[in-house]
């Protein structure tokens, strides 16, 4: 296919799109981005970002999960998401320490909705255990209940859950990871980028 006839696609998918969210026949809008650890998906509803995901999760099993539990009518739109890639763009290159989006928490639920909740409060550039994330969230011997609330988390980054680390400050676990989760801690240590 020439490029010309890519693009007239392109152009076609992208009308196509909009049409469709105007009528409101979109549950999900996603698109990729670019980032130092990897590539990510991101994922949004009329709510607001239900979903960022690594590309060590398999996109399309992310997108058929969307699909089961959001709603079936997905379309790659990135428009719905274009303050979310630039805030995490901004964020790479060390000029945000926070995230102003709006974020659609429906695919928790109880603790671990809890503890995704309250994991904003741990600042940028500091961690926490989880033994004190179980504290915070007034459940103290509830450690392994945070582990899970973090590994399942479906707003990585944007919910910092890779600033839980073990007791004895090894990494744990991680969704994108461990490298992953190295190089945003990396990343919030060192704010000359």
């Amino acid at each position: 296919m020439s490029e010309l006839a890519m693009h007239e696609m392109d152009v076609l998918r992208q009308q196509l799109a909009e049409r469709a969210a105007a009528e409101g026949l979109i549950d999900v809008s996603y698109r990729l981005v670019d980032s130092p650890v990897g590539q990510l998906m991101l994922a949004a509803t009329e709510r607001g970002v239900v979903r960022v995901a690594f590309a060590a999760e398999d996109f399309d099993a992310v997108l058929g999960t969307l699909a089961q539990k959001v709603g079936v009518r997905v379309l790659h739109r990135a428009a719905p998401l274009d303050a979310a890639a630039a805030q995490l763009d901004e964020y790479f290159a060390h000029a945000r320490t926070g995230f102003e989006l709006s974020l659609d928490h429906r695919l928790s639920s109880g603790y671990r909705l809890q503890v995704q909740l309250a994991l904003p409060s741990i600042a940028y550039g500091h961690t926490m255990s989880y033994k004190e994330m179980a504290a915070l969230t007034g459940r103290p011997a509830a450690v392994r209940a945070v582990g899970t609330a973090c590994a399942t988390n479906p707003l990585p980054i944007l919910v910092p859950c890779h600033r839980v680390l073990r007791s004895d400050g090894s990494l744990g676990g991680y969704l994108g990871g461990l490298d992953a989760k190295k190089v945003l801690l990396d990343l919030e240590q060192d704010p000359l980028g």
